[in-house]
């Protein structure tokens, strides 16, 4: 690498090119794989998240521990995870059941546009089918892969173009936090569906705790447990 490409990639424009160019790349590929081959399209999208932003560190030297895959604060983000996935719980699951109830004032048609359903709530507790499974593919072939990718790799790039702006309880949240979240949620619509913008919400607190605590270890854990305690809710509602 000459020098002069090498300065461009410390330079503020140059990590957020990198960082957009490589979210495009993991973005389009995935979409692609969806619309031709759907089976292949989640393993096409977490070998993506892993690989694409390792390419980007070994050209650079770079040390994968600097973009949150590190077990350096591990104490602080069980702390945070434990703190914030019950502070989850106590407002997502009423949450849940006050949004079944203004599914009623929809038209029926409407529903399977909006939301994920097609009929309205009702509620008897149980866990979904193949728990366990699910258990271990939101962990490890989701929730870590999209954390590194998203909080680790992306949100780390775009920081370095963008260092400035407010800090709220202790983390950056400026311009880079704010489009780095945006651009997980618009990933998600490679399986084109309103409602899943949605995690946009999720990706804040994800955001934050890689920010407060250098590491995607308690985002992960966080994010893998939001999306089971969205099918356990699933499957006692609906």
């Amino acid at each position: 690498m000459s020098a002069s490409s090498a300065l461009a990639e410390r330079l503020p424009r140059g990590a957020a090119q990198e960082a957009v160019s490589l979210w495009a790349l993991a973005f389009g590929g995935t979409l692609l794989v969806f619309l031709t081959a759907q089976p292949l399209a989640k393993l096409v999208a977490t070998a993506g998240f892993l690989y694409l932003p390792l390419v980007a560190l070994e050209r650079r030297g770079e040390d994968y521990r600097e973009y949150g895959v590190n077990l350096f604060s591990w104490r602080e983000d069980l702390k945070l995870f434990a703190i914030l996935f019950g502070l989850v719980v106590a407002t997502f699951v009423p949450g849940y059941w006050l949004f079944g109830k203004a599914l009623a004032y929809l038209p029926t048609e409407w529903l399977h546009v909006l939301t994920p359903y097609s009929s309205l709530p009702s509620f008897h507790p149980r866990l979904p089918d193949r728990f366990f499974e699910w258990t271990i593919d939101q962990t490890f072939v989701v929730a870590l892969p999209e954390e590194f990718f998203y909080r680790g790799y992306l949100q780390t790039r775009l920081t370095d173009a963008w260092p400035g702006g407010p800090k709220i309880f202790g983390v950056r949240m400026g311009k880079a936090f704010w489009v780095a979240q945006i651009l997980f949620a618009l990933g998600h619509l490679a399986i084109f569906k309103v409602w899943r913008l949605a995690v946009f919400f999720p990706a804040i607190l994800f955001g934050w705790m890689r920010g407060r605590t250098g590491s995607v270890l308690g985002s992960a854990l966080l994010h893998a447990c939001c999306n089971l305690l969205v099918q356990v809710l699933d499957a006692s509602f609906y």
